[in-house]
């Protein structure tokens, strides 16, 4: 989240002692940021989940035309074959 006023610096000892509730927090939206002696050196954000892929989900709604073995326009297949204007 880019919004500043959600975003914590808090130091690795203190992350260690209070992890649950920083991981409650990211889960709500906010930003955990890490520091070793006020230096930050992580971050931790909400993760983004993404839904899973399910394949062929798709089948059956595309289709090929009864034409598509048909050669090419003489002057289409020369445009491919760059020999024309």
């Amino acid at each position: 989240m880019s919004d500043r006023a959600s975003i914590q610096k808090v130091n690795i000892q203190e992350a260690k002692t209070h992890l649950s509730r920083l991981v409650a927090d990211v889960e709500s939206g906010g930003e955990v940021v890490l520091a070793r002696a006020g230096k930050p050196v992580a971050r931790i954000v909400p993760l983004e989940v993404r839904p899973l892929r399910r394949p062929g989900r798709l089948k059956g709604l595309g289709w090929i035309g009864a034409d598509f073995d048909d050669p090419l326009d003489p002057e289409v297949q020369a445009a491919f074959e760059g020999r024309g204007a």
